[in-house]
């Protein structure tokens, strides 16, 4: 029988030289880990990337090869010891593949990509690469490389002898290409007549030319045609091993809307792995874009439930004077309207320039595609300019999915409504998508390349009013969610995709979720961070007003209770506005840097750090702190309650102020948490934590529900102590009833009272139960922490409970019947209530 999946941990593995990490993490520290894991609550490790990768990369989504198990990490034997180690415990594995796309970076790394460019259209692994071959390429039909620093670099060619193969190649600096048999025969003292017999051919990285399909515009990441059965059996060769060795229990698929046909992919990684492990797809869904019911999968990776939970708990009053701060700094609300404008905008840029290529190949296809005359009249500007206009307005990452089939249809109408002048090229497009050949499969693909680029990778590095709404997934033009929507959404996870996995940080998340809940918390605060704005732009005025909102909110994220920062995250911080700012590509980029503005940048920041103005963002930021202090834990509670099966990134147990990666790879203290955890399963009471913490307030403070710190001075204390608990005990509830979370009911619960709209709960219990009676767990969490404080609290709000008793798991207390909520959360400002009829049930 198959161990049941109640929750995932998520672990970066790493060889020892991967680049901007503290030491490597194999399957040997992986197998370390696990009685840790185990008495955490988790059901599965959930292993990044396990295929030979570039050896210095941290995250292993360069693989370079796909047959073989990463040595560097312990190769198939460290694999299988680690599996054996968590059976042993009762945990199992959960894989990460990349078949999207393989590295390469180094070309003679990837023996596949070498051998193409060594034998061009004769080699065996021609057909593994998407590569357009056709004399109209740019390259005159060859492959063609974005290599050269400068258009008439020919002349900086050699040929050298590689002692790693033993043989001759073609070299550009430190860049190192094969040479075809026989075209070096007496010409060793010729390297550019050499070069002009390969088959491919080395371009200015400028002109645009790349004659392969990239992971969206990454040059070093080529994309595999899984179309191909050949191709499928052979990428997937050894995961077959795995299934029959009965080594991984599930698997997570990155980025299948970059293949030709990701529906036809997933089914049939579904017959690989069979019916009853766990497939989920890293699948982005816009706000309103249902996953297509028919996918052979479990679910999502969590981006749209981490939206969710986010949404929840932001303060939706705040919306205008958020909006109006924004406007003032950057010119613009990035209200729901404007940040549609400010993205379809981008996007056509990235779609004229970064993906010039995939936007010319995409024309070429619809040209052989259409057996009509109709589109002979429309010239390849108009034709170009139809495309990118059409994938700017394209509001999901691609429109194929039978579920989406009017998306596309929908945008040719609304275009040709508009622009008439456009609809000669549109019918040229609609009939070209109709054949169901290559340019249907282009147009996706370019959507979803455009789509990120544009969005994820731009947009969201220039959009500033409530930057922790900018994750992948994400709304930012919708200012949070109401109860009812995000309950509604919840009650759709528990019925259509109960094992999907929800998420609140991943490793590529832009933010951690301790960092968001800090910003999330600022719209408790619109005016006083409004001031601390004016203060700032008036006496320590950012390089750029823009780019300075965005980069404040995110110092704030980080910000050290005590204002004092260390060298280390100073370092951090420098490192994350220059890849932002470069993200945002509006006064520096990843092509064109500018020094000058990037000291200015890291300059700014340091003055906020060690400034005039320190000590007053360090006393604005103590209710900030603490309002986040409770919200983490709320919203942590949810997550692992809720349906769905929840991810644990690595380290998401205290609470952590990772910014992107590589930040939020960093090397993770595990001794830390295990003695943590040791400590709270000898019986560490909270109850005689708050009392105590309680009688050492001043006088007059114990009974004040004016400050936050008057509540919880004990979780304050000992933050990281407070959230491994919240996630420990849920973790254990979850794994102790596995049927109530895996098909049963969601229900949501709502108080009654002055104080009602600060509480989100929810209720689940059994499938099938005669009544709203037999549920049998509850979460609470507190939504807007600083509004209630300024309030008096929780005062006469009140929660029925369904008949019985019920124990909070996180206190060991008792309640029934109608309960004040200030009784039940005056410990933790979350709580987990479960029925004492279904305590001690083996399950």
């Amino acid at each position: 029988m198959r161990r049941p999946i109640t929750a995932t941990y998520r672990l970066q593995l790493r060889g020892p030289q991967a680049d901007e990490m503290e030491r490597a993490f194999t399957f040997q520290d992986a197998a370390d880990l696990v009685p840790y894991l185990q008495k955490l609550g988790v059901s599965h490790l959930y292993l990044s990337p396990i295929f030979t990768a570039q050896p210095e990369s941290n995250h292993g989504y360069d693989v370079i090869d796909p047959t073989e198990i990463n040595p560097e990490l312990g190769g198939m034997e460290g694999l299988r010891t680690l599996a054996e180690v968590a059976r042993e415990a009762g945990l199992g594995l959960i894989i990460d593949i990349v078949p999207n796309h393989l590295s390469v970076a180094v070309p003679k790394r990837n023996k596949w990509w070498w051998d193409v460019l060594k034998n061009g259209r004769d080699s065996e692994f021609e057909t593994y690469f998407d590569i357009d071959w056709h004399e109209d390429n740019g390259a005159d039909g060859k492959l063609g490389l974005p290599v050269f620093g400068s258009p008439d670099d020919e002349d900086k060619l050699a040929l050298e002898h590689d002692e790693d193969l033993d043989e001759i190649v073609l070299a550009y600096y430190e860049h190192k290409y094969p040479i075809r048999p026989g075209t070096c025969e007496g010409l060793e003292d010729d390297p550019v007549e050499v070069y002009g017999k390969q088959c491919y051919k080395l371009m200015y990285w400028r002109a645009g030319v790349i004659s392969y399909r990239r992971f969206f515009s990454v040059n070093e990441l080529a994309g595999i045609r899984q179309e191909d059965p050949l191709v499928f059996e052979h990428t997937h060769r050894i995961l077959r091993t795995l299934i029959a060795e009965d080594l991984i229990d599930g698997v997570r698929v990155d980025h299948p809307d970059g293949l030709s046909d990701p529906f036809e992919y997933l089914n049939r990684l579904r017959n690989v792995i069979g019916p009853d492990r766990w497939l989920i797809a890293e699948k982005i869904l816009a706000e309103t874009e249902p996953l297509d019911p028919r996918l052979a999968v479990d679910g999502t990776t969590g981006y749209d439930a981490l939206r969710e939970f986010d949404g929840i708990f932001i303060n939706r009053d705040a919306e205008d004077s958020m909006s109006i701060l924004a406007l003032q700094q950057s010119g613009s609300t990035w209200d729901e309207e404007s940040f549609v404008a400010t993205e379809q905008q981008l996007k056509r840029e990235v779609a004229a320039a970064e993906l010039a290529a995939e936007i010319r190949r995409l024309v070429r296809a619809i040209r052989r595609d259409n057996f009509s005359t109709a589109g002979h009249s429309v010239s390849d500007e108009d034709l170009t300019g139809t495309i990118i206009e059409l994938v700017a307005a394209t509001p999901v990452y691609r429109a194929d999915y039978l579920s989406l089939s009017r998306v596309t249809a929908t945008n040719v109408a609304e275009m040709a409504r508009r622009f008439p002048s456009r609809r000669d090229a549109l019918d040229l497009i609609s009939a070209a998508l109709l054949v169901g050949g290559e340019a249907k499969i282009r147009f996706a693909q370019v959507c979803g390349a455009v789509m990120a680029k544009g969005v994820e990778d731009t947009t969201f590095y220039r959009a500033c009013r409530l930057i922790a709404l900018q994750e992948v997934g994400g709304a930012p033009g919708r200012f949070g969610l109401s109860p009812a929507e995000f309950h509604l959404n919840q009650q759709e996870r528990a019925n259509l995709w109960p094992r999907s996995q929800t998420t609140l940080s991943t490793h590529d998340t832009k933010r951690s979720e301790d960092v968001r809940a800090r910003i999330i918390e600022l719209t408790e605060h619109p005016n006083a961070f409004g001031e601390i704005v004016r203060r700032v732009t008036a006496q320590v005025p950012a390089p750029d007003a823009a780019a300075g909102h965005f980069l404040l909110q995110n110092l704030i994220g980080v910000w050290p209770v005590d204002g004092e920062f260390s060298e280390s995250l100073k370092q951090r911080v420098r490192a994350y506005a220059v890849k932002a700012m470069r993200e945002a590509a509006v006064r520096t980029s990843w092509f064109d840097p500018d020094q000058q503005f990037e000291d200015a940048i890291t300059d700014w920041l340091d003055a906020l750090a060690d400034g005039p103005l320190t000590t007053e963002i360090t006393r604005f930021l103590q209710p900030v702190h603490r309002g986040a202090v409770l919200i983490s834990l709320g919203r942590k509670m949810l997550q692992i309650i809720g349906p769905g099966i929840p991810d644990v990134y690595q380290g998401q147990e205290f609470f952590d102020d990772s910014l992107v990666d590589p930040d939020n790879r960093r090397f993770v203290d595990y001794t830390a948490r295990s003695q943590t955890l040791e400590l709270l399963t000898q019986g560490y009471d909270w109850c005689r934590a708050a009392e105590t913490a309680r009688d050492g307030l001043p006088e007059g403070h114990q009974d004040q529900a004016r400050t936050l710190n008057s509540w919880y001075p004990h979780i304050f204390a000992q933050p990281d102590l407070a959230k491994l608990h919240v996630l420990h005990e849920a973790l254990k509830v979850r794994r102790e009833f596995p049927d109530i979370f895996g098909d049963g009911d969601y229900q949501a619960v709502f108080a009654e009272g002055p104080a009602d709209g600060q509480l989100v709960g929810m209720a689940r219990g059994y499938a099938n139960a005669p009544s709203t009676d037999e549920l049998s767990v509850v979460a609470l969490a507190t939504r807007r922490p600083w509004k209630l404080a300024k309030h008096d609290g929780w005062r006469e709000t009140t929660l029925t409970l369904p008949k019985g008793e019920w124990t909070d798991r996180l206190t060991g207390r008792s309640f029934s019947g109608t309960i004040l909520v200030s009784e039940v959360l005056d410990i933790f400002p979350t709580a987990l209530l479960v029925a004492d009829r279904i305590e001690g049930i083996p399950h």
